[in-house]
């Protein structure tokens, strides 16, 4: 029987040894029927067609190319993973492609929407087959990463980590200026030191002012404190999930292998190719909604100087003429009557309040007798005054003479008793 050459790349892909993941290559049998043309058809460990494109959706061909199917051997498997397997064969598992791919699309649909609003999404990935694939495709997407080492806090601590961060944009100040070879040796020494530390650590999320809308994640259980932040944050978790893993704490699943170079970089390469074109549409319609601002702000400030302009022509014209000039009107007048206060209405007092010392003050100053400015009384009534005296005065012995007699007469009743 005849085989074709779509039959033979995918025979050579089963007898193929894969030095990365140390297994033999897997393809699953319900595979075959997928129609490959032999145009274009490329064996592993060459050039992946469409890989280079930003925004190109892998196919099955190109997951299937990249090794993404490998799974980890039987012993070692997460049972939780079991609805993404396709099956086994010599002791290793192989993950079904076409969830992948449908995952995939999901999760590439998910990221771009939060790239089309001017979000940011953290690339991670910390293991040496992913550490290259991310820092490229994180830097052409625009977005931060983290490819060396996760610290601690880095989402649940931002506030300290910022702080950091804007050390490391102090150094790099002063080492572009030419500062630090000013410094002493042993100042300027500690300085670089401190520099390459925070730059292996930081230098990904140098720019990042704010904590991500999602985070990317190559390998769960390899950066389970960042998945586990995450989660704390309520921040949703794309990742690249291997059948050693829980995908439980991802809200994204992509099954795959996630030890293979060219596995991550194929996975990554699709999701950073949408971002970028999502992030790229967004930017341009910034820029344009910047410019209308801008162009706007323009035409009324041009408005408003030719507006100065006619009224200041009409000042020159009526003072040549000899007219008197408009007095201006003040900002605060009042047309008519100024508002009268409602009797009604309880009046405030200082830091009283209402019954506070400035109502007391208030009502006792009412209380008080009107000052007024008559003349004195006449000569007449002075006289009457002074006549009337000693009338006063002899009421007053009458009525202490008869409290006398009172207290001796209480005496003498007291004595008899």
């Amino acid at each position: 029987m005849r085989t074709t050459p779509a039959e033979g790349a995918i025979a050579s892909i089963h007898k193929q040894w894969n030095p990365v993941t140390r297994r033999h290559g897997i393809f699953p049998h319900s595979y075959k029927e997928l129609e490959l043309s032999a145009e274009g058809t490329t064996l592993p460990g060459t050039s992946l067609p469409g890989t280079s494109l930003p925004g190109h959706t892998p196919d099955l061909k190109d997951l299937l190319q990249a090794g993404v199917h490998y799974g980890h051997q039987t012993r070692r498997w997460n049972p939780k993973m079991r609805r993404y397997i396709h099956g086994e064969a010599g002791g290793i598992y192989v993950i079904d492609l076409v969830q992948t791919e449908q995952l995939l699309n999901q999760a590439s649909q998910f990221v771009g929407d939060i790239a089309r609003r001017g979000g940011t999404v953290l690339f991670v990935g910390t293991k040496k087959q992913a550490r290259d694939a991310v820092a490229e495709i994180a830097g052409k997407a625009n977005m931060p990463y983290v490819n060396h080492r996760w610290l601690g806090g880095v989402l649940t601590n931002f506030q300290t980590i910022n702080k950091r961060i804007k050390r490391l944009h102090q150094l790099e100040g002063l080492k572009a200026e030419g500062k630090l070879d000013l410094l002493p040796t042993k100042e300027r020494m500690k300085a670089e030191s401190e520099l390459t530390k925070l730059n292996a650590n930081l230098g990904g999320v140098k720019n990042m002012t704010r904590v991500p809308d999602a985070v990317v994640v190559v390998d769960v259980n390899a950066e389970e404190i960042a998945v586990k932040e995450a989660n704390r944050l309520r921040i949703p978790v794309v990742a690249l999930v291997d059948t050693n893993c829980d995908p439980e704490p991802i809200d994204y699943v992509i099954p795959g292998n996630d030890d293979a170079i060219r596995s991550c970089k194929v996975i990554l390469g699709a999701l950073g190719g949408v971002i970028s074109n999502r992030h790229s549409e967004w930017q341009a319609e910034f820029e344009a909604q910047k410019a209308a601002e801008a162009e706007r702000k323009r035409q009324d400030d041009e408005a408003r100087a030719k507006k100065e302009a006619e009224e200041k022509e009409r000042r020159e014209a009526a003072k040549a003429a000899g007219e008197p000039e408009p007095e201006p009107v003040p900002e605060a007048t009042w047309v008519g009557e100024a508002p009268k206060e409602d009797p009604e209405m309880p009046q405030r007092g200082g830091r009283g309040g209402r019954g506070g010392r400035g109502g007391r003050r208030k009502d006792q100053a009412e209380a008080k007798p009107e000052v007024t400015e008559d003349k004195p009384a006449s000569e007449a009534e002075a006289a009457d005054s002074s006549a009337d005296a000693p009338a006063a005065e002899a009421k007053t012995e009458e009525k202490a003479e008869e409290k006398t007699d009172e207290k001796a007469e209480t005496a003498a009743a007291k004595e008899e008793n």
